[in-house]
């Protein structure tokens, strides 16, 4: 029988959403990948506990992560009610919909219909009442907002999600969601968004700035551009990589060898500071203002005891800054290069 660690909050650092009272830690987990019907469970059981003794408290699924669409918040579900049903009550579980999940016109995008039946699907995956924070996943560009966000606001009067959160939106439809959740009364208190060295989405739509000004938490996904920023790729690609057994996320046109020089020049940097390539790439996230959490993913427990090596890493200096910004526009512009 699973006991948790009694000193699993002795290191992590907690921050507030934006101006509410919800905290989450600096390093929460995402179970996008590697925790659907094609992992091992006893692997994911492994990555779930060792996070929570270390004092990830925030544990983040989607209805479709899988494979197959719904495998992660049903082999979550099952680690929930062997291991950590007691611990319930220490534990941020979030959710999301928005896109496709099932066959036909209601299971997709942003509709009342759509968002209120795959929360119920959820909280049957996961053998929970409610869920800490259901997101919105993506903007609808057909459905009225209004609706949406009312969906939202059900989730919340029902008891079916203490918070309301959303995922993939720009600044401008952040800014009339908040103006719409806070005419409903909605505690609406945290957006999640790509956003690393190599991708600034948050900052190029304007989602950061508004998040800040409207006093939203800020959660950041793929902080490592799918393992671009860490050493695995430094070298070659390895036979055992995501690029090799995947291929979903990450191709090998995607590392050019000029681009992988300029990645090996990011990591003399973080050589430098004394650290990884990844968890300069983390505190590069969480010196950002109004970033709450960085997501992170993982494959092997050890990847997670890795990246919580950030909560000893020193500020980045302005010069170490520099050198990252310079770096990265140079990787950006192969990136446009190549996509062109």
């Amino acid at each position: 029988m699973y006991t948790a660690n009694p000193d699993r909050y002795s290191r992590m650092e907690y921050r507030r959403c934006g101006n509410s009272g919800l905290k989450l830690p600096v390093i929460s987990l995402g179970l996008w990948q590697n925790f659907g019907d094609t992992g091992k469970y006893e692997t994911m059981r492994e990555m779930i506990l060792t996070a929570f003794d270390n004092g990830i408290t925030h544990f983040d699924l989607a209805n479709n992560y899988g494979p197959e669409n719904g495998a992660a918040e049903k082999n979550f579900g099952r680690i929930l009610k062997e291991d950590l049903m007691p611990y319930r009550d220490e534990l941020i579980l979030s959710t999301k919909a928005g896109y496709d999940m099932w066959p036909g016109p209601y299971g997709n995008w942003g509709s009342r219909k759509y968002l209120l039946a795959s929360l119920d699907q959820s909280l049957e995956r996961m053998g929970i009442p409610y869920v800490d924070i259901f997101y919105h996943h993506r903007m609808d560009p057909d459905t009225p907002l209004e609706e949406t966000m009312g969906a939202l606001a059900q989730a919340v009067r029902s008891g079916k999600a203490l918070y309301a959160g959303l995922s993939n939106y720009d600044g401008e439809t952040l800014k009339k969601a908040t103006e719409i959740l806070n005419r409903l009364e909605v505690p609406f208190v945290i957006d999640q968004n790509r956003y690393s060295i190599l991708d600034r989405s948050p900052d190029e739509n304007g989602l950061r700035q508004a998040g800040i000004e409207e006093g939203k938490g800020l959660i950041t996904f793929s902080p490592l551009a799918k393992g671009q920023l860490t050493d695995r790729y430094l070298n070659g690609i390895p036979e055992d990589s995501r690029i090799r057994t995947d291929g979903r996320f990450l191709h090998e046109s995607d590392l050019p060898e000029e681009k992988v020089a300029l990645l090996r020049e990011l990591n003399e940097v973080a050589k430098a500071r004394g650290e990884d390539l990844s968890v300069m790439a983390l505190k590069w996230i969480l010196d950002k203002e109004g970033v709450t959490s960085v997501l992170i993913g993982a494959s092997r427990a050890q990847q997670i005891l890795k990246n919580l090596q950030v909560l000893d890493s020193r500020p980045l200096s302005p010069e170490e800054l520099e050198k990252i910004e310079v770096i990265a526009d140079q990787i950006r512009e192969i990136e446009k290069k190549h996509a062109a």
